[in-house]
């Protein structure tokens, strides 16, 4: 379990603020910012805090789970290891795959949206440029050292973190008539959130949202990737993944509660970010400059989180004999610049798929990158079942346990099922369909690939809680 710290390949550079910061900065980003607006449109204002609130319970679950088994086993690579070891290796092997998927998907589109938002205050300098000038940064804040993406990470996503509860604060002025709204209305107070009716779609719709909000929330785990190159993890990971949970429930539900409050169903969507709505109906000056740089920030912390995750998952997996040696090699920082390396060439082969073939290789690769969020927590609450039953089978004291989830086996198993009813959700929105169509062959074919590359044993690694 120590093999990567006793050979001074990763170094525990990471406190317990870089964590909570971290996964705030994976979670606060375009599915808070634009998402909310589909949400809202699709199930109403009452139905999206239920949606937001179920959302918040699966995550309270899932890191619940992550917990025990970070705090347990603080290896780099986090749940694919754990499921690896506690379904099997074929699984932790595509759980791996799935993961850096989503990250390279992200990293991707990330840049190209940068240099879009760049546009808005040059116009006339192309987007490839910024795209470029972007990767460069991103690249160069993970290659110095972990601590210097730390440190990077930390203060993009202060800015977002800052940014919402100035919103939230601003916004509930105007729900309830503290601060007058900018045509001269009257404060609507909570009238929106009922006005169509609590739920005008029924209950369907709720259901169908799910992995949305779920995505919403997806970044969290980045805790339990970045466990291997923290200080101190028993002490510093249950404190990071209470702060960040409490905080999240806040930011969440109190934004979504503004939003929902402030606007209308029929007008909330897609086609303009809901927080834009709510500045411009508070009449906040250079509101759209604020907005277009929040979300700017927003936009590099998740492509800086990104390149960080995605180049873990193959260090990882080399570390643990499924990739060639050469991922796993790190320079004197303890950086892994192979890996990282791979991935940004993997992000940029994703952009370029934005720009050649966005209706076909780039949504395909969209939608497997929704379904892999949820899949990869799935695989969180299986291990944790695993895991502690194993615990307790070897007759070990639950004592020895330095973060125990409570209520077992009640966490994982009812993690597990509403990540799963997530997917069922997927099946029943022709929008979101695709997902499975398109992730389910994704996992048949990892785990194709693993018995046709891997020699399987049935050698299991038995490994204590520290």
């Amino acid at each position: 379990m120590q093999r990567q710290q006793e050979n001074g390949e990763l170094k525990r550079t990471m406190k317990p603020r870089h964590l909570i910061m971290l996964s705030l900065g994976g979670v606060i980003g375009t599915g808070l910012f634009f998402n909310t607006g589909y949400i809202i449109s699709t199930t109403g204002a009452a139905g999206t805090l239920l949606a937001y609130l179920i959302g918040a319970l699966v995550v309270w679950l899932v890191m619940q789970c992550l917990g025990e088994l970070s705090v347990a086993m603080p290896v780099t690579g986090a749940f694919h290891v754990y499921a690896a070891r506690y379904i099997g290796p074929a699984t932790g092997y595509t759980v791996a795959w799935l993961y850096w998927l989503t990250w390279t998907v992200a990293l991707g589109s990330s840049f190209t949206a940068a240099g879009f938002c760049m546009q808005y205050w040059f116009p006339h300098v192309p987007v490839w440029i910024w795209s470029a000038l972007f990767c460069v940064l991103i690249f160069s804040l993970n290659a110095v050292s972990t601590r210097f993406f730390a440190e990077g990470e930390f203060w993009f996503s202060l800015i977002k973190v800052a940014t919402i509860l100035v919103f939230i604060i601003l916004g509930c002025g105007a729900i309830f008539g503290f601060i007058p709204m900018k045509n001269g209305s009257s404060a609507p107070g909570l009238v929106n959130l009922t006005r169509e009716g609590w739920f005008p779609h029924g209950g369907l719709p709720i259901l169908m949202t799910m992995v949305a909000v779920n995505f919403a929330f997806s970044g969290t785990e980045l805790i339990g990737i970045a466990a291997g190159e923290t200080e101190n993890p028993h002490q510093a990971i249950p404190v990071a993944i209470r702060a960040t949970i409490a905080r999240l429930i806040v930011f969440f539900i109190g934004t979504v509660f503004v939003l929902a409050a402030l606007i209308p169903m029929e007008v909330a969507g897609v086609e303009k970010s809901p927080f834009v709505l709510v500045f411009e109906k508070i009449g906040i000056p250079y509101a759209a400059d604020i907005f277009n740089f929040v979300i700017l920030t927003a936009i590099l912390s998740a492509a800086n989180s990104g390149l960080y995750a995605s180049g873990r998952m193959l260090w990882s997996l080399s570390n643990e004999k499924t990739l060639p040696v050469c991922f796993a090699r790190v320079n004197k920082n303890g950086v892994p610049l192979v890996a990282l390396s791979a991935s940004m060439i993997g992000g940029l082969l994703a952009l370029l798929s934005s720009v050649i073939a966005p209706d076909t290789v780039f949504v395909a690769l969209s939608a497997i990158s929704g379904f892999a969020v949820v899949a990869v927590w799935l695989s969180i609450c299986a291990s944790h079942f695993v895991f502690r039953r194993r615990h307790i089978r070897s007759g070990k004291p639950l004592a020895g346990l330095q973060y125990r989830a409570p209520w077992y086996p009640l966490v994982p198993v009812l993690g597990f099922l509403l990540c799963l009813l997530a997917c069922i959700g997927l099946a029943f929105d022709p929008d979101q369909r695709i997902a499975l169509w398109c992730g389910i062959p994704f996992v048949a074919l990892c785990y194709a690939s693993y018995f046709l590359t891997h020699k399987t044993t049935s050698k299991e690694t038995d490994y204590a809680a520290d």
